[in-house]
């Protein structure tokens, strides 16, 4: 890699996921060690490989220019919907849901892979386009999205499929669409709410309507929200301290070093904990959206706002998720949450985003 690209390194992006992490493993570490096989902080350290497994693949995205990644916008788009149509065939069924491919001891979750891949190719297609004024222009966008997220939503993963339909949203909108048109669909979605609750699962019908009001089902769908928002709120101003929350310790917090890894900081490192990592995330969005705009050109703005698109959505709907002002929808926080495909997935994007901003201004050899 050439010396002047080093140079242009964001590097504060790094220093904030490097933070992140350290937080990530910390929480993991108290939610898990006492529940993980052999009570040897194991996904504490699973958590340590895919950040070390992350960063190898963090270098090589920088290291090959984006738009020679995105020449292979086609290939990338098929193998996307490849891996997607494999998941329904080889896929292992883990609580009512087939998203993962069995790899030997580890899983592969390809609709974890698919958000960057429809961030890339989504992004090569919008520079293709002149404008977005007409439904004419925006019909392509939407099937180009809307075939991997059917794929999806088959799995059944509704938290993927919306995370998919933000970062549409977010990349049409910088790409200039109408704001009239712009409205109008977003518009006919809401509209069209009340046909697409018929299509929805039994399990995710409950979750909306435990999430207006989760005394419905205070033992079933609604305990997840409940027994988190018990201990957010117990873990008032400074918390109980690392190892010390009792929701987490004693096991009342379901799915503690995944989707509600941020109840369990809440509880042990209370609001000022909470509000630190609140923090760090703004730092790390608002860093990403400096790149987008001194981008070389529209290909890499578009390509790292999908990514700041993704990031936002997904923090706002996980955490909302735990303080009970969202719905439980299975998304999980990046660069916290447990999970290879997510954390590798994430690392990736970082690597894009990177790569981007080095390649801000022409080199000349």
């Amino acid at each position: 890699m050439n010396h002047k690209l080093l140079k242009n390194i964001e590097y504060h992006i790094l220093i904030v996921i490097v933070i992140i992490t350290f937080i990530s493993i910390l929480i993991i570490s108290s939610a898990t060690h006492a529940t993980a096989p052999g009570g040897n902080f194991h996904y504490a350290k699973m958590q340590f490989i895919w950040f070390c497994l992350g960063l190898v693949a963090m270098f090589f995205i920088m290291a090959v220019d984006y738009h020679t990644i995105a020449q292979w916008s086609n290939v990338i788009y098929v193998l996307n919907l490849g891996m997607l149509i494999a998941v329904m065939i080889l896929g292992r069924e883990s609580m009512g849901a087939q998203r993962w491919i069995p790899l030997g001891p580890f899983s592969l979750q390809p609709s974890e892979f698919a958000k960057l891949a429809i961030i890339i190719t989504l992004a090569k297609h919008l520079e293709k386009k002149r404008s977005l004024n007409n439904i004419k222009d925006v019909v392509p966008a939407f099937l180009h999205v809307g075939i991997p997220l059917i794929l999806i939503l088959k799995q059944p993963d509704l938290g993927t499929s919306l995370v998919l339909l933000a970062i549409l949203f977010g990349m049409m909108f910088v790409a200039g669409i109408s704001f009239k048109l712009f409205g109008a669909i977003i518009g006919s979605g809401v509209m069209s709410l009340p046909l697409l609750w018929n299509f929805l699962h039994d399990y995710q019908k409950k979750r909306i309507l435990v999430f207006l009001n989760p005394n419905l089902d205070p033992l079933g769908a609604g305990y997840h929200v409940i027994q988190s928002k018990i201990a957010i709120g117990s873990g008032k101003l400074l918390g109980k301290g690392l190892f010390q929350g009792t929701q987490n310790q004693l096991d009342f917090i379901p799915e503690q070093h995944t989707d509600f890894i941020f109840a369990v900081l809440g509880e042990e490192l209370g609001f000022v904990g909470g509000m630190l990592l609140l923090v760090l995330f703004f730092l790390l969005i608002y860093y990403t959206i400096q790149v987008a705009f001194k981008a070389r050109d529209l290909l890499g703005t578009y390509m790292v706002i999908g990514i700041a698109t993704m990031w936002t959505f997904q923090v706002m709907v996980n955490i909302g998720m735990t303080l009970g002002i969202m719905p439980v929808t299975g998304i999980p926080l990046p660069f916290m949450s447990y999970g290879g495909s997510s954390f590798l997935m994430n690392m990736m994007s970082v690597g894009l985003v990177l790569n981007i901003g080095m390649r801000r201004q022409k080199i000349l050899f």
